[in-house]
């Protein structure tokens, strides 16, 4: 069984919208269990930093400006390939591209207003995790015995 860490945020949309049950619900339904979490406001700096792989794409100043809009929640989701489990629990960034029964199939607006990001890789897991949670934030879960 390969545990594993992966960064999840419910955009300013999903907050927007009162689904932060609903969505968490599909994760943990999933198997995907909320080892850390925190609302915040993300200041213009922290969403430049985050998304500084983006910095010269044309749509990066919307990003920032949608991520700094309202608070977003901040997660750390854990379980058997997180990974990979949460980008199939999200759906393709383009709602219209996006499987039925997805996050963003079934609650995005459009490719801007996507309602959540997920890391996509488990070297970026690790970074994205580190840029916004401590090691001590994040809770120690047995998983033995579990299914």
């Amino acid at each position: 069984m390969a545990i594993e860490r992966t960064l999840s945020i419910i955009k300013p949309d999903g907050l927007e919208k009162g689904i932060i049950g609903k969505i968490i619900d599909r994760f943990e339904s999933n198997g995907l269990k909320p080892v850390a979490m925190r609302m915040q406001q993300l200041s213009q700096k922290e969403a430049e930093g985050f998304y500084a792989v983006h910095k010269e794409r044309p749509f990066f100043k919307d990003l920032v400006a949608f991520m700094t809009s309202g608070p977003v929640l901040l997660m750390v989701l854990e379980g058997e390939n997180a990974i990979l489990k949460n980008r199939e629990i999200m759906g393709a960034t383009n709602p219209e591209k996006a499987a039925p029964g997805t996050i963003r199939k079934d609650f995005a607006t459009n490719v801007e207003k996507n309602t959540v990001h997920g890391s996509d890789s488990p070297e970026n897991a690790k970074i994205e995790i580190a840029y916004f949670f401590r090691e001590t934030e994040i809770v120690k879960y047995d998983w033995t015995g579990r299914k």
